[in-house]
């Protein structure tokens, strides 16, 4: 019998830039001319955003914040060592990058042999490794565990999409990121890796790529996609997904990457901040062991919220509900300034 380990961490590419960059967000909007005169002027953003943007417009707390995230991100590649799995799966939301307009599968398992890929071949910012554009990253994978998990999910009643090969690009940041921060000291990453798209972003992923356009450039209803997996089907296919896995005869880290509400997706906020509240929420759920609440949630809560990655969270949530799990560890790394709220967690 298959033995599981769960993790929840972040991806946020501004972690993988410099302190004096992790702004650059919040500053886009800021000069978008969709964003009403008042609310580009500090005084009237909320207490909290008012006091993390300070004298120095964000970068003393992009330092602590910085730390935060990678001392929680440790934490997280201890607890993988720790477990030492045979195999990782991911789940991680694709924008616009391998998924495009041929193909938006609503979710799709990447049953590739191996990854290679050059983060920063394409990147306009620098790097904290100072890593130059040519860097190569190399990873392994594990088709036969893939092929295993897809075929369970068929078997449990999910129509599973499957690739053996990359469509448009090597790897989605969401994976990438991931597999950069757990090894943020530059240590080596063993362990073989099978990523796990979500449709996300759904209304949004082709109408504005999965990013932001701004107030101005927002793209209006007639111009929406068709929406994401709702909550409660990508609980539903966690816990399956937990049901394979323990059935298997492998060790399997099971990993929801993503940030929680982000700002570039709360229209409600003027796209400035993120929704604290309604992130605080889920986060005491989750903490209480309170599933349900998740799985109750409604997709037009999540897309009001900005919480469209959360749905890679819905899966994990959905696999700790059908071990019974609660977290051992967990963190809430709130941010009003730097697009989202991060959260870690542990369910050994």
């Amino acid at each position: 019998m298959g033995e599981i380990l769960g993790l929840g961490m972040t991806h946020v590419p501004l972690l993988a830039g410099r302190d004096e960059d992790m702004t650059r967000i919040l500053r886009r909007i800021l000069q978008d001319p969709g964003v009403p005169e008042l609310m580009r002027d500090p005084q009237h953003w909320p207490p909290a955003m008012r006091k993390e943007w300070g004298a120095d417009e964000g970068l003393a707390a992009a330092r602590r914040h910085r730390e935060q995230l990678v001392a929680e991100s440790h934490k997280v590649r201890r607890a993988l060592d720790d477990f030492a799995p045979d195999v990782v799966v991911i789940w991680g939301d694709d924008q616009y990058e391998n998924f495009q307009d041929d193909i938006i599968p609503p979710f799709c398992v990447l049953a590739y042999d191996a990854i290679e890929h050059r983060p920063w071949a394409a990147s306009q910012w620098k790097n904290i490794w100072n890593e130059p554009a040519d860097t190569l990253f190399t990873y392994k994978g594990h088709r036969q565990a893939a092929k295993a998990l897809v075929t369970g999910l068929l078997e449990e009643g999910f129509d599973l999409s499957y690739a053996y090969k990359p469509l448009h690009h090597p790897l989605g940041h969401a994976f990438m990121n991931t597999l950069l921060f757990l090894d943020y000291d530059r240590q080596g990453l063993p362990y073989p890796v099978i990523p796990f798209a979500v449709n996300c972003y759904g209304r949004r992923v082709v109408a504005q790529h999965g990013t932001s356009r701004g107030l101005s450039q927002a793209p209006t209803e007639d111009q929406l996609d068709p929406p994401s997996p709702p909550p409660w089907r990508c609980f539903d296919l966690g816990r399956a997904v937990a049901r394979v896995a323990a059935r298997s005869p492998w060790r399997v880290a099971l990993i929801a990457s993503s940030s929680w509400s982000h700002a570039f997706l709360t229209f409600k906020h003027h796209l400035l901040y993120p929704d604290v509240p309604a992130d605080r929420a889920l986060y005491d759920a989750m903490r209480a062991g309170d599933y349900p609440t998740w799985r109750q949630t409604p997709l037009a809560s999540i897309e009001a919220s900005g919480q469209q990655e959360m749905l890679n969270w819905m899966c994990l949530i959905g696999a700790m509900a059908e071990l019974d799990r609660k977290p051992r560890e967990a963190a809430f790394v709130e941010s009003w300034i730097f697009n989202s709220n991060k959260v870690f967690a542990i369910f050994p």
